[in-house]
């Protein structure tokens, strides 16, 4: 849990490593089969050139980082407004960073609004965007 509940304030990161190990445990997880996701043959003959992550499941990431500055305040009511920039590819150890940006405070609880941004290991962003959590007052 955050120390601290006012702007500016880093969130703690977290990276994780992609394997196509991973993105077939996360298709069998969803159900989404997609061949552009598990089959490799397939997914070189895109323009993509290769099998990519799903987004929900770097998507996944964010909420693991979320839950863990914040708890069960994000689980119950957590809310995420993201853009997918690049594709998270096999291969890739994804960073995901957050930083508070605006806290309001309102009766009982606080809001807070928080930036978030996933990159690759050559620091392209594979997605960014917004989150938004309420905190309870203690």
């Amino acid at each position: 849990m955050l120390p601290e509940l006012r702007e500016g304030v880093s969130i703690p990161g977290i990276s994780k490593g992609i394997s196509q190990a991973n993105i077939n445990r996360y298709a069998e997880a969803s159900g989404d089969f997609n061949p552009i996701h598990i089959d490799e043959d397939y997914a070189r003959g895109t323009p993509l050139g290769g099998t990519v992550a799903h987004g929900m499941l770097v998507l996944a990431y964010v909420s693991q980082m979320m839950t863990a500055a914040f708890g069960r305040d994000w689980l119950s009511g957590g809310r995420l407004d993201v853009r997918f920039r690049a594709p998270a590819r096999p291969g890739d150890t994804i960073s995901v960073s957050g930083k508070i940006t605006a806290v309001d405070i309102a009766e009982g609880h606080s809001r807070a609004r928080c930036e978030v941004l996933c990159q690759n290991q050559n620091s392209e962003s594979v997605l960014t965007g917004v989150a938004e959590v309420k905190v309870k007052a203690a």
